[in-house]
């Protein structure tokens, strides 16, 4: 892959995401192929883990991906608008949401209790077509999904609704707690509840076309979970769910986005220097400051002030003093760097460069939120396809 794409020399740039399309679709390969004899769900909430939503479902479906997951159905609307026709699904609905808009755009609906299927309902009505419809059974994470002895209640209603043309129950869904976490306890035991709540369904007269349960983790390590379909999301994008996984290259993964700034300032300071707010670093002696042009409004996290690990020259330094809103510094020490410079915060590391997990550990979170939360003001460049008339 070419290290410094052509629209990113002809356009200079502060920061960067490069975006690499042609791993994402080398991961959903290898991801299908663990999960073979199911279909697979590319996830592309926010804003696809913050690589662009719109390039990786193009990319997914290129490499396979039979379905696309959102959580909003303002995230689903908005890849129909952007020209994506496959199955699609979103799940994190709440009163007044744009029901009609997304029956109209054929997209499935989850649904977890009776006030959802009563606004379904209401949309299909004025939308004049019938809607495609997932009820989610909460199995013990505790978050949405219908309660095991609500189970019932929902199911009578919902084919009380399918026989009268409103909807078709096109799927019976859950979701892991801690599937992250192998051999857990409650992964066994959310599988049985969410066998029990399938098993009911079907014998009530429910058919449904997918049954699913399996996120990233249990993809890469449950195949009994695997059913009808699996959701893969963070490990869609080269990231490991987590440590206890395994890493990306044990997984047969590669890290999709790298995120690089280009230095804004190199300067010598003498020993006993303060360095940025608050004065938390102090220089040990004569040395060379670089400043990288990225803060927290870019979504660096402030808790990686005096820990977050860069590749600059080609060695890994570490944050010196606090990140502040649009840039923070690291010490050169003796070594020298010239403005304009490369800074890799994290990528795939196989440059030696940090990756996403180094920046986890550091800040005390996990590897969802360090790519997640790469805000807008950083550019997304992609690589690995045309886009817009651009070939790596």
């Amino acid at each position: 892959m070419n290290e410094t794409p052509i629209r990113a020399r002809e356009t200079p740039m502060r920061a960067r995401a490069l975006v690499d399309l042609a791993a994402l679709r080398a991961n959903v390969r290898t991801l299908k192929a663990r999960a073979a004899g199911a279909q697979l769900m590319a996830v592309v909430k926010a804003n696809a883990y913050g690589h662009g939503a719109v390039q990786c479902a193009r990319a997914a479906r290129e490499a396979g991906a039979e379905w696309v997951g959102t959580a909003t159905p303002d995230e689903a609307l908005a890849l129909r608008a952007a020209g994506d026709r496959g199955r699609l699904m979103c799940w994190l609905w709440t009163p007044g949401g744009p029901w009609r808009e997304a029956v109209e755009a054929d997209v499935d609906v989850t649904v977890s209790g009776l006030w959802a299927l009563a606004e379904v309902a209401e949309a299909v009505r004025a939308a004049g077509r019938p809607a495609r419809v997932q009820l989610k059974i909460d199995t013990g994470l505790g978050r949405n999904g219908c309660q095991p002895d609500d189970w019932p209640e929902l199911i009578a209603a919902a084919r009380e609704a399918e026989e009268a043309g409103l909807l078709k129950v096109t799927g019976i869904w859950s979701h892991f707690a801690c599937a992250d976490e192998p051999g857990h306890p409650s992964i066994q035991a959310q599988l049985r509840v969410f066998r029990d709540a399938v098993a009911y369904a079907e014998r009530q007269g429910v058919e449904p076309e997918v049954r699913h349960i399996a996120n990233s983790p249990a993809t890469l390590t449950l195949p009994e979970t695997h059913f009808d379909l699996v959701r893969t999301g963070i490990a869609m994008y080269g990231v490991s769910p987590s440590p206890e996984v395994g890493t990306p290259q044990e997984l047969g993964l590669k890290p999709v986005m790298t995120l690089s700034a280009y230095l804004a300032s190199v300067k010598r300071v003498p020993g006993g220097h303060g360095v940025s707010y608050g004065h938390h670093y102090i220089t040990p002696g004569p040395t060379t400051l670089a400043l990288v042009p990225v803060g927290y409004a870019d979504g660096i996290p402030r808790a990686g002030s005096g820990t977050g690990p860069v590749l600059v020259g080609g060695k890994w330094r570490t944050v010196a003093g606090r990140v502040a809103m649009d840039q923070f510094v690291v010490d050169l020490g003796g070594d020298t760097a010239q403005v304009g410079e490369e800074a890799v915060l994290f990528g795939p590391g196989d440059r030696g460069e940090p990756t996403a997990e180094d920046w986890a550990r550091a800040t005390g979170t996990i590897a969802y939120e360090v790519v997640t939360r790469i805000s807008n003001r950083v550019p997304r460049v992609y690589v690995g396809e045309n886009v817009d008339g651009y070939t790596e």
